[in-house]
């Protein structure tokens, strides 16, 4: 059984995509509500993005995603690959910008950290240009502008203390940013968090307690979780 593998913010309000093995929906997640609803979906990967037919990130899928600062635009992973895209919302006139490459080709700064061979969640900063990335009980907030650079890698519960003693400070299966300020779900299992990670301190905090996926995104409900496809 699958829940959600990755996810990531689209440039239009409230709208974000979610992906679980080979598939993808697109939701209106009505923050702070339970209104949320499927907007696309579910479509396979290949379908819905055809730049991406063929590609390890339709078979097997993205297991991990961040929205860009740049408009349209979105940084995928499958294992230890990675892509640049435009995902041209609510369209199928998405391209491939950078990719499918090694991560340690797209972010050199990964190599020989536990990043290299596989990112499990990230989510964009507020900052312009700027991500926090996870894998396993660490994280690492990078760069990602033309200039790509590592800014710091530390254990999660010392860069987010909210996440210390929960379920989430020993991995994160997906996260994304939210349109408000400093502002992101996280999803493990059964569970998410919505978290104001308070960018630039140590100052973050859970809002609402953790809670179960299916019982406050009722749009999720016959969709996750998905049986094996394969």
């Amino acid at each position: 059984m699958a829940h959600i593998d990755a996810a990531f913010r689209s440039s239009r309000i409230n709208e974000a995509y979610f992906f679980v093995k080979n598939e993808y929906v697109l939701v209106n997640y009505a923050p702070g509500t339970t209104d949320d609803k499927v907007l696309v979906g579910p479509h396979l990967i290949g379908a819905g993005y055809p730049s991406l037919k063929g590609t390890a990130f339709a078979e097997p899928g993205i297991d991990c995603a961040f929205g860009s600062h740049h408009m349209d635009q979105a940084f995928i992973f499958s294992g230890n690959l990675c892509a640049q895209i435009n995902y041209a919302p609510h369209t199928t006139n998405d391209r491939i910008i950078k990719g499918p490459m090694t991560i340690t080709a797209m972010f050199p700064f990964f190599k020989g950290t536990v990043f290299e061979n596989g990112v499990d969640a990230a989510f964009e900063s507020t900052k312009n240009y700027e991500a926090y990335l996870f894998k396993d009980n660490q994280y690492a907030l990078i760069n990602y502008d033309y200039d790509s650079h590592l800014i710091s890698i530390d254990l999660t519960n010392r860069g987010f203390p909210s996440l210390k003693n929960t379920i989430f400070e020993s991995g994160i299966d997906a996260a994304f940013a939210l349109h408000n300020t400093d502002e992101a779900y996280l999803f493990k299992g059964d569970y998410y968090a919505r978290i104001n990670f308070a960018s630039g301190t140590t100052e973050d905090n859970i809002t609402g307690g953790i809670k179960k996926i299916l019982t406050y995104w009722p749009s999720l409900r016959g969709i996750l979780p998905l049986k094996s496809s394969g």
